[in-house]
């Protein structure tokens, strides 16, 4: 069977999985909202109610994200950013405003999220635009998921049962210390980074002065 911490999370884990995951202070593993959603529902889960917890938090992360791009502005996302992949994100979204975000938040990891929601915000992306797109991407990506969770439920539980079993309590544990260990980095990082953008808005300010 499934380990009992994870079968315990419910709806409101998942929720709870979902906004972190998709906020600026993204979760250590990359998809721990599609793990979760799947193994939850393939635990015998509500797959309508399951799937909509993952899209109601998935949609108050990824607002978070966007408005913490407007309000950071190019210089967060400078901070945020590496430089090696801005140039690309900034012409995508200055040119394709809402396949920018609509096409990341439908594709699953290893395909980025967090800068094309920062861009999204920092490069004035509407919030009505960002909202359509974002929201209808996860609708789709979280219903598919939620889906082959349904048809394919059982092997799920079966591969589990055979192959991780045993070992449920130690990948409970270190899921459980990564998630804290990556929340707490991640706040850190995500106020310096601010801190940094917002010194770098007013210097221009304090050099006329």
């Amino acid at each position: 069977m499934l380990p009992h911490w994870l079968t315990h999370l419910g709806g409101l884990g998942l929720f709870a999985v979902a906004i972190f995951d998709s906020s600026p202070i993204p979760l250590p593993l990359p998809g721990s909202t599609d793990l979760l959603l799947l193994l939850l529902v393939s635990h015998h889960g509500n797959p309508f109610l399951l799937a909509a917890c993952a899209i109601t938090g998935s949609a108050i992360g990824g607002y978070i994200t966007w408005s913490a791009g407007k309000k950071g502005g190019e210089a967060l996302l400078q901070r945020s950013v590496p430089k090696r992949f801005r140039a690309r994100i900034e012409h995508w979204t200055d040119n394709h405003s809402m396949l920018s975000v609509m096409v990341p938040a439908l594709l699953p990891p290893p395909i980025p999220l967090t800068p094309f929601l920062l861009a999204a915000g920092a490069l004035g992306v509407s919030r009505r635009r960002f909202l359509v797109s974002y929201n209808a991407a996860r609708l789709i990506r979280y219903s598919l998921v939620s889906w082959a969770a349904v048809t394919y439920g059982r092997k799920v539980v079966s591969w589990w049962t055979k192959n991780l079993a045993e070992w449920s309590g130690v990948i409970g544990w270190s899921f459980a210390g990564l998630m804290v260990a990556g929340v707490i980095y991640g706040i850190w990082q995500y106020r310096r980074q601010t801190y940094d953008a917002s010194g770098k808005r007013t210097m221009p300010q304090e050099a006329q002065a």
